[in-house]
C-alpha cells in the first residue's frame, strides 16, 4: 500500500543558552551554519537578548527567524527586567515584536509569593491579554542539606496544574527522575514547546546532555510527537561548556539537529 501521508518535517529551534556564555549572534551565526531553522533567545543580562531592533537585526543579518522568546524566570536572571509580573509582559511583548511562536516561562520560586499566589490564573490572563502562547516549564526538586526540597510553587511538575501551555525539557524530567513520554502523552493538546536535551537521572543538577547520551526516553518521546503530527518547536537546550573548541561544539549542536530530524521526519 502507497503511504499518501504528507511530508512531515519537525521545526527545530537553536537555544541561545546552547552556545552560553557566549551570546545571540553567535547562536544566530551557528544555527545558520548548521540548518537549524529557528533560535530560541533566552533573555538574560546580555542587552542584545532583550533589545528588539538588535534582534530584528540578527534576523535580518542570518535569514533566520526567532521562534521562541524564554522570559528572565531563572534564579541567575532575577535582576534583569524588574518585577516578576513584569518579566512575563515584556517577554509577550518582545515575542510579538520579533514575530516568535512561544514565551518559555518557569514557576515561580517559593519565596516569590505574592507572585506565585496567582500564578496559574495569571499566566492565563497575560496571554489573554496579549494572545500569546505562555508556555510554563516543567522543573526539578533541589537538594538543601543533603535533603530534597521542592522550591517552585505551584509545584516543578506541570502536571495536574491548569496550565494552557506547557514545555517540557527532558534534562528537568531527568533530574526529577519523571518519565518524559508518559508526562508528554498526559499533556497532549497542552504540550506547547519542547527542550531537546537529556540526564543521566543520577545527580540533582541540571545537565543538558546531548539527547540520547542519558536516560530518558527521548527518541521514543519524539516519535510519539511525530505520529501526533505535533506542530509546536523543538529547542535544542544543551550544555556545551565542555566542549574543547569551535568545531566540537558544532560536531554537538548538528548531532543534536540530527537527532531530531531522525526522530520526527516523516517522508511523503
Amino acid at each position: 500500500m502507497t503511504d499518501t501521508s504528507p511530508v512531515y518535517r519537525p521545526h527545530v529551534a537553536l537555544s541561545t543558552s546552547s552556545l552560553y556564555p557566549q551570546g545571540v549572534s553567535e547562536t544566530f551565526d551557528a544555527a545558520q551554519r548548521l540548518g537549524y531553522d529557528s533560535v530560541e533567545v533566552l533573555v538574560t543580562h546580555e542587552r542584545m537578548s532583550q533589545l528588539t531592533h538588535q534582534l530584528l537585526d540578527n534576523i535580518q543579518k542570518y535569514q533566520l527567524p526567532i521562534s521562541t522568546i524564554h522570559a528572565p524566570t531563572l534564579l541567575f536572571t532575577q535582576q534583569v527586567w524588574g518585577k516578576a509580573w513584569t518579566k512575563i509582559q515584556m517577554a509577550a511583548k518582545l515575542t510579538h515584536q520579533v514575530g516568535a511562536e512561544v514565551v518559555v516561562a518557569h514557576p515561580p520560586f517559593r519565596w516569590q509569593r505574592k507572585y506565585a499566589r496567582n500564578f496559574v490564573a495569571g499566566v492565563r490572563e497575560v496571554s489573554r491579554m496579549t494572545d500569546t502562547k505562555i508556555s510554563v516549564e516543567n522543573m526539578y526538586p533541589w537538594r538543601v542539606g543533603g535533603r530534597e526540597a521542592v522550591v517552585y510553587s505551584p509545584h516543578y511538575s506541570p502536571l495536574g496544574q491548569d496550565y494552557d501551555w506547557v514545555t517540557w525539557d527532558f534534562s528537568h524530567a531527568a533530574t526529577a527522575k519523571m518519565d518524559s513520554l508518559a508526562a508528554v502523552k498526559e499533556l497532549g493538546s497542552r504540550l506547547g514547546h519542547v527542550h531537546l536535551t537529556d540526564g543521566s537521572g543520577q545527580t540533582m543538577a541540571d545537565e543538558h546532555l546531548l539527547p540520547g547520551r542519558g536516560v530518558q526516553p527521548v527518541s521514543e518521546t519524539l516519535e510519539y510527537l511525530r505520529d501526533q503530527r505535533w506542530q509546536g518547536v523543538v529547542g535544542v537546550e544543551v550544555s556545551t561548556r565542555k566542549t574543547k573548541d569551535e568545531d566540537e561544539r558544532d560536531e554537538w549542536l548538528a548531532e543534536a539537529l540530527s537527532f531530531a530530524r531522525r526522530h520526527m521526519t516523516v517522508e511523503g
